[in-house]
């Protein structure tokens, strides 16, 4: 038992038991590849890369809205960011009073370094399972896959 959370016995055929395992799960295993792959971007930032990465140029007051965090806090962000090289400030083709981030070369290399070493953690990890458990994660890919094509469409 972690959390609160039993290990279950039998197959959770009930989607809110299934969700509250699979999320303490994810959880978990999130916060040991943070911990074990520290990394030179905290989490905010490497999302706030991330968001730059896939979406291009974007205003600080849709970074933060895209975050769920304050505008002050992203410009707070942005400035650190900024002052590591992995994020450049241009002017708004659209508003001469306003600015657009994008990502910069640095902090592609960043967010690659980043993913590269948390691989490697969960790699080290997926190397103590057995060869069905690994192959069990591997059968559980597509409906992950089919979870996150659900939430991109919201």
């Amino acid at each position: 038992m972690y959390m609160g959370v039993p290990a279950p016995r039998a197959p959770l055929k009930s989607p809110s038991l299934l969700a509250v395992a699979i999320e303490d799960r994810v959880s978990r295993l999130w916060w040991l590849v943070s911990r074990d792959a520290p990394s030179v971007v905290s989490r905010s930032a490497a999302a706030t890369l991330a968001r730059l990465r896939e979406g291009g140029p974007q205003r600080i007051c849709d970074l933060a809205a895209g975050e769920s965090v304050t505008q002050p806090s992203m410009t707070s962000l942005v400035q650190r960011l900024e002052r590591d090289a992995l994020v450049s400030r241009e002017s708004d083709p659209d508003d001469a009073r306003a600015f657009r981030i994008s990502i910069t070369a640095a902090g592609r290399h960043a967010l690659d370094a980043r993913a590269a070493l948390r691989a490697e953690v969960l790699s080290q990890r997926f190397e103590r399972l057995d060869a069905d458990q690994r192959a069990a994660l591997a059968a559980a890919l597509p409906a992950f896959d089919e979870l996150l094509a659900a939430g991109e469409a919201a």
